[in-house]
C-alpha cells in the first residue's frame, strides 16, 4: 500500500530531522534557530505558491490551487498548533537526552488514537488495548532511566514541555485527518508553513523587544540548521501525501512515523554517545513491541 510506504519514508526522515535538531540546538538560542527552521520550511515551498499563480505550473502535486479566507483561517490555526509543539519540543530537546526526548514523542500515536476513540468515535479492539498498555509502562520505564541522568519525570520541566509537544502534536496529527479530506497536501504544507513563519517572526520580535534577556543568547551559525527543514519538509510532504492516500488511516500513520525513535535513538548513541543507553534500549524494544500492537490491531 502506497500510504504505508509513504509513512515509512516520513519516519526515516524524520529521524535524521530529530538529530539534525539536536545539533543545531547545542549551545545556541532556541528562538533563533526555530525562526530560521520556520523561514528556511517557509522559502522551500513557497515557490509552488508563486509557481501555481504564475501559471507556470497549473496542476500536480505540486500545484497550490487558490482557496477562500475560510480555509486561510483554517491552515493559520494549523499553524499556531505546529508552532506551539515545535516551540515545547524545541526548548525540551535542548535540555534533555535524545535518547529521552524520542520515545517520550513515540507515544504521540497513543494520545492519536485515544482521540480518535474520543473524538471521531472509533473503537480499540483487543491489539489496541495491549499497545496503548504496553507504550504508558514504556513511558513509566523509560523515566527510570532518566532518573539516572538526574532528570526527574515528574518535576523536571523540560520533560513537561516534550510531554506537552507530543500533545500539540497530537491534537495537530488529528486536525491533518480532517484537513486532508478537504485540502491537497501541497496547499496545507505550503501556507501553514509561510503562516508559521510570520507568527515566529512575531514571537521573535516580541521577545526580543519585551525580555531583555533574550537578546543576550548567543547564536551560531551550524549547517545543521537548514537540515532541519529540508528533512523536516520532504517528511511532511510524505506525511501528507500519505494520509490524502484512499484507505489511510491517521492512527496507523502516526504510529508509523514515530518509529523515527529507532533513527534518532541510533544518532543519539551512535555519533551523540549519550548515557544509559542499555536500559533505554530496553524501553525502546517495549515502544516498538507496543507500536506493533497498535498497527496489528489497525490494519
Amino acid at each position: 500500500m502506497m500510504w504505508v510506504l509513504l509513512a515509512f519514508m516520513s519516519a526515516a526522515l524524520l529521524g535524521c530531522y530529530d538529530f539534525f535538531k539536536k545539533v543545531s540546538l547545542k549551545d545556541n538560542s532556541v528562538i533563533a534557530v526555530l525562526f530560521l527552521n520556520t523561514l528556511f520550511s517557509a522559502l522551500l515551498f513557497a515557490p509552488f505558491i508563486i509557481l501555481s499563480r504564475a501559471g507556470v505550473i497549473t496542476d500536480g502535486a505540486f500545484y497550490v490551487p487558490r482557496v477562500g479566507a475560510e480555509t486561510h483561517l483554517l491552515l493559520m490555526l494549523k499553524a499556531v498548533i505546529v508552532l506551539s509543539s515545535w516551540l515545547c519540543g524545541y526548548l525540551g530537546i535542548k535540555h534533555l537526552p535524545i535518547t529521552i526526548v524520542s520515545p517520550i514523542q513515540s507515544t504521540r500515536p497513543v494520545i492519536v488514537l485515544l482521540g480518535a476513540l474520543l473524538l471521531f468515535g472509533e473503537s480499540l479492539n483487543l491489539y489496541q488495548w495491549i499497545g496503548v498498555i504496553i507504550a504508558i509502562l514504556s513511558v513509566f520505564l523509560l523515566s527510570r532511566s532518566g532518573k539516572r541522568e538526574g532528570i526527574d519525570f515528574v518535576s523536571n520541566r523540560w520533560v513537561a514541555f516534550v510531554v506537552l509537544a507530543a500533545i500539540f502534536g497530537a491534537v495537530s496529527a488529528l486536525y491533518d485527518k480532517f484537513l486532508m479530506r478537504r485540502l491537497e497536501p501541497v496547499l496545507v504544507q505550503s501556507w501553514f508553513n509561510l503562516y508559521q513563519c510570520l507568527l515566529m517572526g512575531l514571537i521573535a520580535l516580541l521577545l526580543n523587544a519585551f525580555l531583555p534577556s533574550q537578546r543576550g543568547r548567543r547564536f551560531h551559525w551550524r549547517w545543521s540548521i537548514p537540515m532541519i527543514s529540508l528533512f523536516l519538509g520532504v517528511a511532511d510532504f510524505c506525511y501528507f501525501s500519505s494520509l490524502a492516500q484512499e484507505g489511510a488511516l491517521i492512527a496507523v500513520v502516526s504510529m508509523i512515523r514515530r518509529g523515527s525513535v529507532v533513527v534518532s535513538f541510533a544518532f543519539g548513541a551512535f555519533l551523540l554517545h549519550e548515557k544509559n543507553l542499555k536500559s533505554k534500549a530496553v524501553d525502546l524494544v517495549l515502544i516498538i513491541i507496543g507500536l506493533l500492537f497498535l498497527y496489528l490491531g489497525s490494519r
